[in-house]
């Protein structure tokens, strides 16, 4: 059985990579999806992340700056006249700025990275939950975080902040909303192949490198992550909220400790 079905689902940054992952499973379990993408530029990947979903014609592009709350408005407003109301909210949208020591982080990056993974997070959020309860209705919200929820990621303090964030944003909303049938939870994706890793996916030498950290051996395919999406937006997660489930490969279980270097034998 389609665990989605009769579901709309607005996810955002699904244009590409993990959020189009999220896009075309959540067609696949029977879910009705309005697929986000930021600027203009990115409208053709949209359109692509439409046309591979199951069902197309059921299936919308909306376009939004989720730093922009005007445009989320938009957005939600988009949706809901399309096709009927919002069921799930993914919050996928993330950026990563130009490696920088912390003392050299500009502030524009750091103020720019903050407005799209957390601010924006928290204005989708809130647009969402207002329409659940404006109209009655159980919600779920899955919020995309990081292994740098936990993890410090040196030279990307911005990020790593933003990710920290996401993790109290998804508890304290969890906590607030539960009585009210709106469960809020994460995922907690570790080296994903994506367009956002271009920096080492395409390079041998790179990617050992950061393959050679994880436990399981490998970076992830979207897909692995979709799973777990799909997971915690379906009633099979009705007991679940106000968690992170970390889809690693084992990265937040210390890789560095697989030999016992502080212990004696």
């Amino acid at each position: 059985m389609k665990r989605l079905s009769g579901k709309t689902a607005l996810i955002t940054g699904a244009s590409t990579g993990i959020g189009r992952a999220i896009a075309i499973r959540f067609a696949q379990e029977g879910a009705n999806v309005a697929i986000n993408y930021p600027f203009e530029a990115d409208k053709a990947d949209a359109e692509t992340t439409q046309a591979a979903a199951a069902n197309p014609s059921n299936h919308i592009i909306v376009q939004a700056d989720v730093s922009q709350e005007a445009q989320i408005a938009t957005m939600f407003a988009q949706t809901i006249k399309a096709l009927g109301r919002v069921d799930i909210l993914v919050n996928n949208a993330g950026i990563l700025a130009a490696p920088a020591e912390s003392h050299d982080t500009p502030t524009v990056d750091f103020d720019r990275v903050l407005a799209v993974n957390i601010r924006g997070a928290f204005l989708c959020s809130r647009e969402a939950v207002r329409h659940f309860l404006s109209t009655n209705r159980k919600g779920v919200i899955v919020n995309n975080s990081s292994v740098h929820q936990t993890i410090p990621k040196p030279k990307y303090l911005p990020y790593s902040i933003s990710k920290g964030a996401i993790e109290n944003l998804t508890r304290t909303m969890a906590l607030e909303y539960a009585d009210r049938g709106i469960r809020v939870n994460a995922v907690g994706p570790g080296a994903v192949i994506t367009p956002m890793n271009k920096a080492w996916k395409d390079d041998p030498p790179a990617r050992a490198i950061v393959e050679s950290h994880i436990p399981i051996g490998r970076s992830a395919e979207p897909e692995e992550m979709a799973a777990v999406f799909a997971f915690l937006a379906s009633d099979d997660a009705s007991y679940v909220t106000g968690q992170t489930i970390y889809a690693c490969g084992g990265l937040t279980l210390f890789p560095e400790f697989r030999t016992a270097w502080a212990s004696g034998e």
